[in-house]
């Protein structure tokens, strides 16, 4: 039977502890994430469906036009590549703005736990 394995406390290089986090912080981090990843979701989705879905119906929305050509042409030809273009857009500016609320959660929380120190001394 082998020997348990067990993990070498190395004294000389100790792991640093991570910063404290206020609760209000660690929810606007839950909620960035939250948002990150909903996100994400609907964007694939939209992005799957325009690659697979589209196509597996091409018979059907054959009759259906667009510019002057077939929508399953159109979507193969330039429309995909358009919302592509469009959907990483999306992703950018709407990203932007979940960054600058974090950024904002953290400056109050910054300017919060500066005022208690103030208080304290």
């Amino acid at each position: 039977m082998a020997a348990p394995h067990t993990r070498p406390q190395s004294k000389l290089n100790p792991l640093p502890e991570p910063p404290p986090v206020s609760e209000a912080m660690a929810l606007a981090h839950r909620r960035y994430w939250r948002f990150n990843v909903a996100l994400i979701a609907v964007l694939m989705s939209l992005g799957f469906a325009v690659s697979f879905v589209v196509p597996l119906f091409a018979r059907a929305l054959d009759s259906v036009r667009f510019a002057g050509f077939s929508l399953p042409f159109y979507i193969g030809a330039q429309g995909a590549i358009l919302l592509y273009i469009v959907l990483v857009v999306l992703y950018i500016v709407l990203m932007q703005r979940a960054d600058r609320e974090l950024q904002a959660a953290r400056e109050a929380d910054t300017a919060i736990r500066e005022a208690g120190q103030e208080q304290q001394r």
